[in-house]
């Protein structure tokens, strides 16, 4: 995946990296040390956090200037695209560059307009299955259908 972002993205001078919290934060340190090795422009790393069942207030792990960012947006699961939708909440009344999306797990259940520019894995599931990634020691040990 830091790859194809690399690849993608290799005439930017700059990327802004934003992981949710918990889990899409240890994947974009994850893809950020590797986008260190392969992309030739600058790379910075925010955390973001929010309740993901209730999201109404969002918090960035600093302050940052998004007008003209490339920024992308990081998560383990992208399920009904609710999480993604309200982390951009922050860039709202910015001007970014451009916004892509990345996520290591997608299912197709969507109920907001987000597409997933970046999929690790696609998993076809019912409403009722979830997928659980499990991290720890600051990497992916796996997922599981639940």
């Amino acid at each position: 995946m830091a790859m194809e972002v690399a690849e993608r993205n290799h005439d930017k001078q700059s990327l802004l990296l934003i992981g949710i919290k918990e889990n899409g934060i240890v994947i974009a340190e994850i893809i950020a040390g590797m986008l260190q090795d392969i992309f030739p422009g600058k790379t910075t790393l925010l955390s973001l956090s929010m309740d993901k069942k209730n999201p109404g207030e969002i918090t960035l792990s600093s302050a940052y200037d998004f007008n003209q960012a490339n920024v992308l947006l990081i998560d383990d699961v992208a399920n009904s695209g609710r999480t993604m939708l309200y982390a951009l909440k922050p860039l709202l009344d910015k001007h970014p560059a451009m916004v892509q999306t990345l996520a290591l797990v997608e299912r197709t259940h969507k109920l907001f307009p987000i597409a997933v520019d970046y999929v690790g894995h696609s998993v076809a599931t019912t409403s009722n299955e979830n997928i659980v990634v499990k991290v720890g020691g600051g990497e992916v040990l796996g997922a599981e259908l639940q």
